[in-house]
């Protein structure tokens, strides 16, 4: 009988001391669970999303005379067809005009996957009036310097940092540069790059191209 006594007083003293152990246990793996789940949640938050990683916004110094809302916006020029979102912005009307005289409004918005040169208005303006006038009136030597303006594939501003492109009129054009600096046939500085319509990317010039 003392032998079953110590026998089961030996048993509750070795759970006694066991239990407080077994306890601890439990509460540290809970804690270390809980603990990874804010370490996993903080490497989450510390991993960029591709869309933050990737720097896909339109440059340049005259980028800023680009309405901030509205069709001419850069949120409303990606919605329309290149043609029609160049007329709405104000800075490209003597583009529109000239496009609307050679009759490639729907050559241009029907095309897929195009880049556009765009001459701004004061490019157009370097232009002798009498000269510019001229050449509005003959479709077709219009139609050949606006289709020296269209590459027929979409390049990013990494393409243009040392590029030579065939365009719609078949000539070729040059391209050089970096970061937010790049010129066209050595003559034309992108002053607006990298901007999104439809069907096309778009860089705003300040020197009509002229095929070679």
């Amino acid at each position: 009988m003392n032998s079953m006594k110590i026998r089961r007083t030996a048993i509750a003293v070795a759970a006694a001391v066991a239990l407080p152990f077994s306890l601890a246990a439990c509460s540290d793996s809970g804690n270390d669970t809980e603990a990874a789940a804010p370490a996993a949640e903080a490497t989450e938050a510390s991993t960029p999303s591709e869309a933050a990683m990737t720097d896909d916004q339109p440059f340049g110094p005259a980028c800023a005379g680009v309405p901030k809302e509205g069709a001419g916006s850069f949120e409303g020029m990606a919605e329309d067809p290149v043609a029609t979102a160049a007329s709405n912005n104000p800075a490209l009307s003597t583009l529109v005009t000239a496009v609307k005289q050679a009759g490639l409004v729907d050559t241009l918005n029907t095309a897929e996957n195009i880049t556009v040169f765009a001459p701004t208005n004061e490019a157009f303006a370097k232009i002798p009036k009498a000269d510019l006038d001229k050449v509005l009136a003959d479709k077709a030597t219009l139609t050949k310097i606006l289709t020296y303006h269209v590459v027929g594939q979409k390049l990013t501003p990494e393409q243009l940092g040392n590029g030579s492109f065939e365009t719609l009129q078949k000539g070729m054009i040059t391209t050089k540069g970096s970061g937010e600096d790049y010129t066209v046939n050595d003559v034309s500085k992108v002053v607006c790059g990298n901007v999104k319509t439809a069907n096309a990317n778009v860089y705003i010039v300040d020197t009509v191209l002229m095929p070679k």
